[in-house]
């Protein structure tokens, strides 16, 4: 089995003279940049582990500073990069909520175990997130992510059951 990575932000850019990265963080664990001592650093295909000196929030960014990164030369080299973790590293959730990552992906059956398509998008709505589904014909499906709705997801079967309210199949 291939280790999987998970993102939790993207260099975006230079942050002064000293060598230090803007990220903007994709994770709802922003906090975890301040406990972290390592992180994963994918760039250009490469992944290197990177030492983190400091990290401290600016604006909607959190600022790092990296031991191997010494000056805004070296800094602007990593812009692009992605910031990831391993699985062992993630926040654990609550029974019942799940991460992005293991959300995509997934099939999505009716309660008569017929397949309504493949989730390939969460889009955050405010209220609650709505679930993307591409059909193997026909348009593609927005599913809302409420319990009346969603009714059992099997991360190791890769199924999601769902009982579609009136009309979302015209």
């Amino acid at each position: 089995m291939t280790e999987q990575y998970i993102t939790v932000g993207e260099i975006v850019n230079t942050q002064g003279v000293q060598g230090e990265v803007r990220v903007i963080p994709a994770t709802d664990f922003p906090e975890r940049f301040f406990k972290m001592k390592k992180v994963l650093v994918l760039h250009k295909g490469q992944r290197q582990e990177y030492v983190i000196e400091r990290a401290r929030e600016h604006k909607q960014f959190i600022i790092l500073k990296f031991a191997e990164v010494s000056d805004m030369t070296a800094a602007e080299k990593l812009k692009g990069a992605l910031l990831q973790i391993t699985p062992a590293e993630l926040t654990p959730l609550p029974p019942g909520s799940y991460y992005q990552f293991q959300i995509i992906g997934l099939e999505v059956i009716d309660e008569q175990g017929r397949s309504l398509g493949t989730v390939t998008n969460i889009l955050r709505t405010g209220a609650n997130d709505v679930y993307e589904v591409k059909r193997p014909a026909g348009k593609d499906l927005l599913i809302p992510a409420l319990k009346s709705v969603i009714k059992k997801i099997d991360l190791p079967a890769g199924k999601m059951e769902v009982v579609l309210p009136e009309g979302l199949l015209e």
